[in-house]
């Protein structure tokens, strides 16, 4: 397969040329009008830009346990209309993935629904520690740590148990920081001056900013005592930037850091209209960290957008700020929400694509995928920059049926995605009958 007249975004370049495709890899990618020779099928994609496929690395599917919610058929099949090729999932599960037998179950879930290439994280917990130290470096993307509690009941509060994980998980620790003790205490206050109705407007004073900070303090002090590959998850405040390096390459970096789309797109002045469909962990903060955290992501201090799509029932969510489950869908509608803030002058189209295609392969080393480079899969997405669509029920593929950008219009849309080489999302028509692969990590 050749597609041509491109508008090829890159490592860093723009410029119009081709992509050929020889099976499920990538067999050459060229500029301007030397094309190869030869039979193959000939898609012409003049006016379209052609990306590697989002590589999405915190997304919550469902499966098993809650799927009434999502699951790994209707999740990914979102994703790929949203040009997401390659997904990690979380394990707060039912069960949670908190073994590696639970962990390989639900690789063969994958590998029979998903439409996306995936990977699992291992849960850790306050005595797993003998499953993390098993765990395969080249077919385990991480072990994910709940410093402050979330879905699942696997907060990790032992601080030896945190000390032994640090030391010696041999695969990257994914950390959710949030200090517990700092939440109870708020939660309690709130719950003091408004009882058990608390505004949703409260999240954010309740998960602040400075329980982010002194969560991801301790995450950063114990990757540093024991030199631990560190990626802190759905960084959202502004203080917590400080603690972060950009003064070495990517592929050199122990400690990495991802925000997400929400982070962003909301800031605490859209609760009022979304009530708790914005209730998320960690919280949604003030505008002025939203503009730090668009900051970061230019000055290489954050390194990875991500989703933390995490689908809950409508129903669910309409209820009072307790009884309302923490989390929104996402992983269709990131790629054209960034392809917004490219369009508004908030980012450069190459940056994207960095922090959401090349960011997330070298940070967790994954092996031939991120890039458009021969010899790697042929995870792309052509994308019309000038075609845009409005976020209606209809259109909404989540299994939930519902999404924060509802009534939103962006100017880009995605029109095909290609998962190794398979035209899997085209124009609105999804192919059920080619599966994703499972990552791989090329790590000693």
């Amino acid at each position: 397969m050749l597609i041509r007249n491109a508008v090829i975004v890159n490592e860093g370049r723009q410029f119009k040329g081709f992509v050929l495709i020889s099976g499920l890899m990538i067999q050459a990618v060229g500029e301007g009008d030397t094309e190869p020779e030869g039979d193959c099928e000939v898609i012409n994609a003049e006016g379209l830009l052609l990306l590697p496929g989002i590589i999405d690395c915190h997304v919550h599917f469902r499966e098993p346990g809650v799927t009434h919610k999502g699951d790994l058929s209707s999740e990914s099949r979102a994703a790929v209309a949203g040009g997401v090729t390659s997904f990690f999932e979380m394990p707060n599960t039912q069960p949670p993935t908190v073994t590696l037998e639970l962990l390989e179950q639900k690789m063969d879930l994958a590998a029979a629904k998903s439409l996306a290439n995936y990977s699992f994280f291992l849960g850790a917990t306050n005595d797993n520690i003998n499953e993390i130290v098993n765990a395969d470096p080249h077919t385990v993307c991480g072990v994910k740590v709940f410093f402050g509690a979330s879905t699942g009941n696997m907060l990790v509060d032992n601080i030896s148990t945190l000390e032994e994980i640090f030391k010696r998980s041999p695969v990257p620790v994914a950390a959710h920081c949030e200090d517990e003790a700092m939440i109870r205490a708020n939660t309690e206050a709130m719950r003091l001056k408004y009882g058990d109705d608390i505004p949703v407007e409260m999240h954010p004073v309740i998960r602040s900013a400075e329980a982010c900070f002194r969560s991801s303090e301790l995450a950063v002090s114990l990757a540093r005592k024991y030199n631990t590959r560190l990626h802190i998850t759905h960084l959202s405040s502004e203080a917590e930037i400080a603690l972060l390096d950009n003064t070495m390459p990517l592929a050199e970096k122990r400690i990495t850091t991802e925000t997400c789309t929400h982070y962003l797109w909301f800031c605490d002045e859209d609760y009022a209209r979304l009530g708790t469909k914005l209730k998320v962990n960690p919280a949604v903060k003030s505008a002025s960290d939203r503009a730090a955290l668009l900051q970061g992501l230019l000055d290489n201090k954050i390194d990875i957008i991500s989703t933390d799509h995490a689908p809950h029932l409508a129903g669910e969510k309409a209820n009072t700020y307790f009884k309302a489950p923490s989390g929104t869908p996402l992983v269709q509608h990131a790629l054209p929400a960034m392809l917004q803030l490219v369009k508004e002058g908030k980012m450069e189209m190459t940056t994207m694509v960095d922090k959401m295609c090349h960011a997330p392969a070298l940070s967790y080393n994954i092996e031939k995928r991120g890039f458009l480079r021969a010899g790697y899969f042929a995870d792309l997405v052509l994308v019309n920059p000038d075609q845009g669509f409005t976020v209606q029920k209809e259109n909404i593929l989540y299994k939930c049926g519902w999404s924060v950008f509802e009534g939103t219009t962006f100017g880009s849309r995605v029109e095909k995605t290609f998962v190794n080489g398979f035209l899997v999302y085209d124009k609105g028509t999804i192919n059920n009958s080619v599966k994703g692969l499972r990552l791989t990590f090329g790590r000693k």
